[in-house]
């Protein structure tokens, strides 16, 4: 299986922010922890991305552990390259981040 470089989108780096934010402001720390659940599961994309599989046009989805998100990625496999577009709330329309691409 390839080792795929990883690449994220400021929009997605935005919305792991965005939700960093809203759970600390929540519970002390528990945005940190989100984050830190985040990046782990971003980071074994290089090594697992073409295990998940389209759920959209050429846009595949992980879920985050423990929270209600999506990260959604698209996969090169001709320059192995795995794209971060978006992480959502699974509660919010996917089609939304099409303008990000």
């Amino acid at each position: 299986m390839p080792r795929y470089q990883i690449k994220i989108s400021p929009e997605a780096l935005s919305d792991i922010q965005e939700a960093t934010d809203w759970y600390n402001e929540q519970l002390n720390g528990l945005g940190a922890r989100f984050q830190k659940q985040t990046v782990k599961q971003i980071n074994k994309l290089a090594s697992s991305a073409g295990l998940y599989h389209i759920r959209y046009n050429d846009v595949r989805c992980m879920v985050v552990r423990k929270f209600p998100f999506l990260i959604h990625f698209t996969l090169n496999s001709e320059q192995n390259i795995v794209t971060v577009y978006a992480v959502f709330h699974t509660s919010r329309n996917p089609q939304i981040w099409y303008k990000r691409k």
